[in-house]
């Protein structure tokens, strides 16, 4: 049975959590337009839950948590801390997609945490100088009220296909991370804060992975980040685009965190 509660954020921010399972603690970060009651980890949860108490939690601006302005990727760190040291003051930590990148700015910072699984950190061209343009596009799109055009932008933007947009284009999934658009200009920010000194800045057991089924900028992502993160594993599991079945990421993230990380 899941137990729910909240914590405050360095800025005041309540950020809402819940737990399950038994074990040493591992918190699961979402990625983009996702949170508690849209969740990438409700099959994952189960299979985690048998061998650690299992944290999920609404990043700020989604779901059941606050959000104070002005965005900063060091408020959303302090976000993570806070929870961390709520549940016992150390934890293990999933993170997907921008949630894994997430994770990278936290280690990077401090956070105390025990070990960290990335699944594809989307991590930018290291060519580019400035921000994503994508990122300003959105901030204007969730200004000017049209939140749903911003989904349907960053969806394409960052190379989900066609055909998956238009199947969740007027379902339930769609209309909440809707709900949550204004947060994905914060997932934009993520990515253009997240440079090389920020993954030689890591410092704890890290294991990267990525699907076959993959486009190669996600893969290369992936490749990347292991190559820059001191010490890091990177594995690829079979899989589409984006996705890899949750018994597969289960068996790693139990394999590396409780076996390599030696809890």
């Amino acid at each position: 049975m899941s137990r729910s509660s909240s914590v405050k954020s360095k800025d005041g921010t309540s950020i809402s959590f819940d737990r399950t399972g038994s074990g040493p603690v591992l918190i699961l970060i979402e990625p983009a337009g996702h949170y508690r009651a849209l969740s990438a980890f409700d099959e994952l949860v189960p299979l985690l839950a048998q061998d650690f108490t299992v944290c999920r939690y609404d990043r700020r601006g989604r779901g059941e948590s606050g959000d104070t302005p002005p965005y900063r990727p060091e408020r959303e760190a302090e976000d993570l801390e806070a929870l961390v040291r709520k549940v016992g003051g150390h934890a293990f930590v999933y993170g997907y997609s921008s949630g894994a990148l997430l994770a990278l700015h936290a280690t990077a910072l401090g956070v105390p945490l025990a070990g960290v699984v990335l699944m594809e950190p989307t991590l930018q061209d290291e060519t580019r100088e400035n921000s994503d343009p994508l990122t300003g596009q959105l901030d204007e799109l969730t200004k000017a009220g049209r939140d749903e055009d911003a989904v349907e932008l960053f969806h394409s933007s960052i190379g989900v296909p066609d055909e998956m947009i238009c199947d969740m284009r007027g379902t339930d999934r769609w209309m909440g991370m809707i709900s949550v658009a204004p947060t994905l200009v914060y997932d934009c920010r993520l990515s253009d804060a997240m440079g090389p000194e920020v993954l030689s800045a890591v410092s704890v057991p890290t294991l990267i992975l990525d699907s076959e089924g993959s486009s190669d900028d996600l893969t290369g992502s992936a490749a990347t980040a292991a190559r820059r993160i001191p010490g890091a594993r990177h594995k690829s599991l079979p899989g589409e685009w984006h996705v890899v079945a949750p018994d597969l990421i289960a068996a790693e993230i139990k394999e590396f965190l409780l076996d390599e990380a030696m809890v």
